[in-house]
């Protein structure tokens, strides 16, 4: 299994990242949230996906997603800065590992740009 170590947690490559695009009340646990997620995000909560909520005020993050044997949630909280995501019309979004990692490193995630891979061709 490839794993990706991008993040302060582990991420399993090629699964799902959803981001809540309204504002969720980080006094939620693991059970209200799933609820969000079948509700929301049209998804079941254990299927391997990542599903990304932040507050109101942009500086609460909390990441759900199923571990092997049970939920597990990631919370992280800014002191001086805040998430660069604007809540929009659609509920979910559906991001890269890339685009997750940029929103973590403060950055906006949908202003930067993946580059496609290089193939290379060496003559002897």
């Amino acid at each position: 299994m490839e794993l990706f170590y991008g993040c302060q947690f582990m991420l399993v490559a090629h699964s799902p990242i959803y981001l809540a695009n309204t504002p969720v009340d980080m006094r939620k646990s693991i059970d209200t949230l799933c609820l969000f997620v079948v509700d929301k995000f049209d998804q079941m909560p254990s299927d391997g996906s990542y599903y990304i909520f932040c507050n109101k005020a942009k500086d609460k993050m909390k990441v759900l997603y199923w571990d092997k044997d049970g939920f597990a949630l990631w919370y992280k909280r800014l002191e001086k800065t805040k998430f660069k995501l604007d809540f929009g019309s659609e509920e979910t979004l559906h991001i890269s590992a890339d685009e997750f990692n940029w929103l973590l490193s403060g950055l906006d995630y949908r202003k930067q740009l993946i580059r496609p891979p290089q193939k290379y061709d060496i003559l002897y």
